[in-house]
């Protein structure tokens, strides 16, 4: 430990452009994602101002499991049929894949086509089933 704070010392510059790269590359992560909702707080968007639950899953998957009154647009298919989504411009819209990994490339596209209020749940179904909320079939 002694050694690695005397190597930070000595190389002050590399280290702080190691932090710079650090911090830029997890603010540019955190932009590219989109905002993210927890479980929490996509039910009170659900339950209170009509939101609607965009699920980017394959049909397969959908239809194992998902959250009631969700639109299934798969993520391959969201350039063609993003024209349905056009009606609930104005309600809050909240995008879910399985682990929350592929939902902000589809908040993103939503976004580029007018949609303002669109969120994505971090975790994504799979945090929703982990915190025992109900999904049908």
């Amino acid at each position: 430990m002694a050694r690695f704070l005397e190597f930070l010392g000595n190389h002050w510059i590399l280290t702080s452009l190691w932090l710079v790269i650090f911090f830029v590359l997890v603010a540019y992560l955190k932009k590219k994602a989109g905002k993210a909702v927890g479980t929490h707080e996509a039910t009170r968007m659900i339950n209170h101002d009509d939101g609607i639950v965009v699920d980017i899953r394959d049909k397969k998957s959908f239809d194992k499991g998902h959250i009631v009154d969700a639109v299934n647009i798969p993520l391959a298919k969201l350039d063609e049929r993003i024209t349905e989504l056009d009606k609930h411009k104005e309600k809050p819209m909240i995008v879910v894949c399985q682990m929350g990994h592929q939902s902000g490339e589809a908040l993103r596209k939503l976004e580029t086509k007018g949609h303002t209020r669109v969120y994505r749940m971090s975790g994504g179904i799979a945090e929703w089933q982990s915190q025992g909320l109900p999904l049908v079939s």
